[in-house]
């Protein structure tokens, strides 16, 4: 995993995470020498790679300041989940069709605020806005959602194709998308959250490059996408979620229904281009199963949301894990 550290009393620099031990790469490259990785993502795979092997100085990670390890240039987020899709669809528009008519088609997703993307530790304070016609003030309805986020490393100014994903992509976090459900519900016809989700984004201190997680293979689709977006690999990446010291969910990244290649092909397929330190992120993780739900509205059916004091912990194996709580 990399990460940004002071070392002492020092200078913010680049990190490898070794076990409980972090790498200094300030003599790797100059790259990792400055308070963000972005210079060293936009090195390319093949200095990516070298850099897992290179040794330094090194310290215990109880003994350095971890900071946000990138500068987010632009974030995306994905509607990528089909159980999560549908059960929000279900929750949110009871008398309709729970999906959108085209989500089964292309990757669904919008534009968010890269501004208030943080890092993993970070208090979350409670959002206000207008929960419904002339109410206005603090959410009720605090939500948590389980995501993962791939960053870009290489910048592109074309098209991207499947294939092209890991000579642009240096790794991935975890993402947790605070969410206010009353506010979401009342503003997103028809563009979209907007309030209900600037707030506040969460991303894990450390990115694990993609070379370091395991892959499967992506899933069945019907209708069978168009030809730019066939293909691809999928993560296989157990998670759980953890309320207040109490696991309440546990699901696993490979049952997206549209894979993070898939995302990023289509997010340029009209020309757009992307940048380094561009943070694109899955749309909440949900399973099949109950127990496998990444979100608190699924998993209570909408009765529960979080309350002033509470602490959410998202896990995934091979990533480092983002925690929030939540403020007045």
């Amino acid at each position: 995993m990399y990460g940004i550290v002071s070392f002492g009393g020092g200078s913010p620099r680049a990190a490898r995470r070794d076990g409980d031990e972090v790498v200094d790469l300030s003599g790797f490259d100059a790259a990792c020498t400055g308070p963000s990785l972005n210079a060293f993502m936009a090195l390319g795979p093949e200095a990516w790679r070298q850099a897992r092997t290179h040794d330094g100085p090194r310290a215990p990670l109880d003994g350095v300041t971890v900071h946000m390890p990138f500068e987010v240039a632009d974030y995306v987020d994905f509607y990528s989940s089909l159980e999560h899709a549908t059960n929000l669809g279900r929750l949110f528009r009871p008398d309709q069709e729970p999906l959108p008519p085209a989500w089964r088609s292309l990757p669904i997703g919008y534009h968010g605020r890269a501004g208030t993307v943080v890092p993993s530790g970070t208090p979350v304070r409670r959002p206000a806005g207008q929960r419904a016609q002339g109410d206005f003030g603090p959410t009720r309805k605090l939500d948590f959602e389980l995501e993962l986020g791939f960053v870009v490393g290489v910048p592109a100014e074309q098209p991207l194709s499947l294939d092209e994903f890991e000579q642009h992509v240096f790794g991935v976090v975890l993402v947790n998308d605070w969410s206010a459900r009353d506010i979401q519900a009342f503003e997103y016809v028809p563009l979209g959250p907007f309030l209900g989700k600037s707030f506040q984004t969460s991303i894990s201190a450390w990115v694990t490059p993609l070379d370091a997680l395991q892959r499967t293979k992506p899933p069945t689709q019907h209708p069978e996408p168009l030809p730019h977006l066939r293909g691809g690999f999928a993560l296989d990446i157990p998670l759980e979620v953890e309320l207040n010291g109490e696991t309440i969910s546990r699901g696993n990244a490979e049952t997206l229904y549209w894979t993070m290649p898939q995302q990023l092909a289509h997010a340029t397929s009209n020309g757009a281009t992307i940048r380094t330190g561009d943070l694109m992120a899955t749309g909440t993780i949900s399973g099949p199963t109950h127990g496998s739900e990444g979100s608190l509205i699924e998993l209570s059916q909408n009765t529960r949301f979080l309350a002033d004091g509470d602490e959410v912990v998202l896990r995934g194996e091979g990533l480092a894990e983002v925690r929030g709580r939540i403020t007045a």
